[in-house]
């Protein structure tokens, strides 16, 4: 039982790493010039689970709030703290799907400071909890 439990444990690690690596691969550009939201669009993706604050996208692409907001949303349709909920909302998406982690743990590796908060984000956006989420994505994935 140990045994399983440490296999558990492992599983759960590495298949969020190859999650992560997984989505940076998707969102990764050939192309050398980056624009100023491919920068922080990269910085999101590489950062998403620790603290972000607008102000660190500002700084770091040296734009003032309006005009990020204004060139986030022309490019993927959200504000730049809209993006990274949603960015964050989707990779525990995958993480109640294919990992036996508790939502705790997926809350503060997706970013979430309390998993209060990520569980009305999650609800909120989704339309149902996050418990009642993997319960279906898990239905589904085993069908497939």
């Amino acid at each position: 039982m140990e045994v399983s439990a440490q296999s558990d444990d492992l599983w759960s690690v590495v298949s969020t790493v190859l999650i992560q690596i997984f989505n940076l691969l998707l969102q990764s550009k050939e192309s050398h010039s980056q624009s100023v939201i491919d920068i922080a669009l990269n910085f999101i993706h590489m950062n998403y689970s620790q603290p972000i604050r607008l102000d660190d996208l500002t700084d770091l692409v040296h734009l003032n709030r309006v005009s990020l907001n204004e060139q986030f949303k022309q490019r993927v349709n959200q504000t730049a703290m809209q993006y990274l909920l949603s960015y964050r909302l989707n990779i525990a998406e995958q993480m109640l799907t294919h990992t036996g982690m508790t939502l705790n743990d997926i809350a503060l590796a997706t970013g979430f400071e309390y998993d209060t908060y990520f569980m009305k984000q999650f609800r909120q956006r989704k339309g149902m909890s996050p418990t009642q989420y993997r319960n279906i994505s898990r239905k589904v994935a085993a069908q497939q």
